[in-house]
């Protein structure tokens, strides 16, 4: 006797979904995969199990492929919807991961309209903070903040990624097919010249003009400064590859952001490309695996994988896919000037709106210990604890006489993830027990005995010095 193991799914929406697209009724549908159209329709409200043998017949029946009909069960949606319910808005109300994964499955329509209401509200939240942030500071009334930031292009991407927590999953998909079928950047050349019939030139920098990369499809020839460094090269070749392949995906992520400005939807599609060629050379599945082997090393990683110390730091705060979600971090870059030049949010630090960060906090001061890594516990005036890691970054100067550009980055996390840090392992790094009192900005932090304040804390009445100078900047009443 022959026995057979017959799997049932449950996909109306998706099969109803299907007959739409190819313009079909209920009753056209039913003739042609020779059924009858009241089991159609129980088909669809998923009060009949869809067979393994049903599948087989409308991949037949409409020549389409089993694996597009059947999807991924709601997978990614499912994880999507766990990630954002353990919100704190959302604590209060008890819904079993099952649920979750039915809503997700059985009405995807609904679920993803469920996803973009969210991030929509994230952007405006966001939006909102930033308006809102001079007129709290003290810095202008509420009257003035009406439109603030409203065409600054920086704030508006920010608030982009800061949304999505920085993390894009179908570019990371995406991106890991395509390093897989290249073979890794190693097999970026082949792949440039087999599928784009793209030549690979690396020219002196007076040829180039001002660039690193130039794409010249006349001549079809990718060109390339000579004197790019070995991370940089592979950096520049994933761009250029993410720009070619995964414009889908880029330009959907784009679509979702509503931008206002033509210079923000450029800053943004700039940021995207970025995060693909990251992906293609740090793929998510094997750099995660990676991160927690190594215990977040920023160095190890970065040679394992062949990037530079800043493009493994970067990658590290995207380590967010739902269901796959690592230590959340934030990234702060910053000249020795204190100007910042990237900001990326995924670990709650309250970062200033405006103005400098607090002088106190060793991103500014590794200047002076420049390529070593230093570790610090810090503690906000709320309590808040965070643990940074920072250390300097050359660009430019590939070449002798080459403009070099110096920075620092830090990137951090809460205190209760540090304990998961080779730099917290063993005795390594500073004690917890000391952590280093820093405030956000010094117009509003209202910590008292504070040499390195640059500005009297907003609201504070400053102190008479006439029969007491006081060995801090700033001296102000603490009540």
């Amino acid at each position: 006797m022959t026995t057979s193991t017959t799997r049932s799914v449950f996909m109306g929406p998706r099969l109803r979904r299907l007959r739409r697209d190819l313009g079909l009724t209920q009753a056209d549908m039913a003739a042609d995969l020779e059924i009858s159209a009241p089991y159609v329709a129980l088909l669809e409200r998923n009060q009949r199990p869809v067979t393994a043998d049903m599948l087989l017949r409308l991949a037949r029946t409409y020549k389409i492929d089993l694996t597009d009909l059947a999807g991924d069960g709601g997978v990614d949606h499912t994880a999507r919807m766990q990630s954002i319910l353990k919100e704190p808005m959302f604590s209060d109300i008890d819904i079993p991961s099952l649920e979750i994964s039915d809503i997700a499955t059985s009405f995807p329509g609904m679920t993803e309209a469920f996803l973009r209401l969210y991030t929509a509200y994230r952007e405006e939240q966001l939006a909102l903070a930033d308006r809102r942030a001079p007129a709290l500071a003290g810095l202008a009334s509420p009257a003035d903040t009406e439109g603030f930031d409203a065409s600054d292009p920086v704030a508006e991407v920010r608030r982009f990624l800061a949304a999505r927590r920085n993390n894009f999953a179908d570019i990371d998909d995406a991106a890991e097919r395509l390093s897989d079928a290249a073979g890794g950047p190693n097999g970026f050349v082949e792949r440039l010249k087999n599928r784009h019939d793209l030549r690979v030139r690396h020219m002196p920098p007076d040829v180039m003009l001002g660039s690193v990369r130039r794409l010249d499809l006349h001549r079809r020839q990718l060109l390339l400064e000579d004197s790019l460094d070995t991370a940089s090269l592979h950096f520049q070749l994933a761009q250029q590859l993410a720009y070619l392949e995964m414009d889908n995906e880029m330009s959907a992520a784009l679509a979702a952001g509503h931008f206002t400005t033509k210079n923000a939807e450029q800053l943004a599609r700039r940021a995207l490309g970025g995060y693909a060629a990251a992906a293609l050379i740090m793929p998510y599945s094997a750099f995660a695996k990676a991160v927690d082997a190594r215990r977040y090393d920023l160095e190890a990683l970065a040679r394992q994988f062949g990037a530079s110390f800043e493009q493994t730091a970067h990658r590290i705060t995207t380590l967010q896919r739902p269901g796959q979600e690592k230590i959340p971090f934030f990234l702060i870059r910053v000249d020795p000037a204190g100007n910042i030049s990237k900001l990326l949010d995924g670990a709650g630090f309250p970062f200033a709106k405006h103005g400098g960060a607090c002088p106190l906090w060793s991103v500014h001061g590794v200047f002076r210990t420049p390529r070593q890594i230093v570790t610090q516990w810090l503690e906000l005036p709320d309590g808040q604890r965070f643990f940074s890691i920072a250390r300097t970054v050359t660009a430019g100067g590939g070449a002798y006489g080459a403009m070099r550009v110096e920075r620092a980055i830090a990137i951090g996390c809460a205190a209760e993830h540090a304990g998961q840090l080779i730099y917290t392992q063993n005795g390594a790094g500073p004690s917890a027990e000391a952590p280093t009192p820093i405030g956000v900005a010094c117009r509003v932090c209202h910590r008292p005995k504070c040499a390195a304040r640059s500005a009297l804390p907003i609201g504070r009445e400053l102190l008479p010095d006439d029969f007491r100078r006081l060995s801090v900047p700033f001296g102000f009443s603490s009540d």
